[in-house]
């Protein structure tokens, strides 16, 4: 025959009866919770609305004069010498205050390149022996497609960053044996006559995977 142990009696039998019915109704209990709630109808999860398509896209918000001459649109506005004379920079005039007078024919510039107007010159970009180019501060020209270079003279630490792909909103392959890259230039994001980027919306913030209980709603972010 086996040999079992002994089976509790007495005291210690009756409260290991007590606790083992016990846990045995708390069990039931839980499993009759859990049949309840399987069979009553699902929370109903708010709708989490879609994400506006503009905080995806890639798109820059401006097109450069490269970006208008790939995509063979109109370049008239370019045409400087269809309004200007050819034989003299066109004269620059300035108020009171010192502060440039945009012509009637520009009224859509608005001059706020640096702070305090001291950047309110126009042949401080533009040539004004060529008005088909822009000059460098060290003399140099260049064309409307290739404007970095003149932006870099004064903003050189920016100018490195954009060379090394820390500027521009690169995108592609940063290893250059795998594949093509692609890099904004200046105007694709700053308008030259005033580079501070508008202020935008900010795109929504991330939804909560855990509802509230209380309210079945999305929890709200901690501040």
């Amino acid at each position: 025959m086996e040999n079992r142990p002994p089976a509790p009696s007495g005291r210690n039998g009756a409260l290991t009866n007590y606790w083992l019915g016990g846990l045995t109704a708390g069990f039931l209990a839980l499993a009759a919770l859990f049949v309840v709630k399987a069979g009553g109808h699902p929370v109903a999860r708010a709708v989490i609305p879609l994400v506006d398509p503009k905080f995806l896209a890639t798109t820059p918000w401006r097109q450069t004069y490269a970006d208008l001459v790939k995509a063979k649109e109109d370049l008239s506005d370019y045409d400087c010498y269809g309004c200007h004379d050819k034989n003299k920079p066109p004269p620059i005039r300035y108020d009171a205050n010192h502060k440039i007078i945009v012509p009637q024919e520009h009224s859509d510039i608005v001059m706020g390149h640096g702070s305090h107007d001291r950047n309110n010159l126009c042949f401080n970009c533009h040539n004004e022996q060529n008005l088909l180019t822009l000059q460098v501060r060290d003399g140099r020209e260049v064309s409307f497609d290739n404007i970095p270079p003149l932006c870099g003279s004064c903003h050189g630490p920016t100018y490195r960053d954009w060379e090394n792909g820390a500027h521009g909103r690169t995108s592609g392959y940063w290893n250059r044996s795998l594949g093509d890259f692609q890099r904004l230039s200046c105007a694709n994001c700053h308008n030259p006559h005033a580079p501070r980027i508008p202020t935008r919306e900010p795109a929504p913030g991330p939804h909560q995977l855990h509802p509230n209980p209380e309210t079945h709603e999305p929890a709200e972010a901690a501040p």
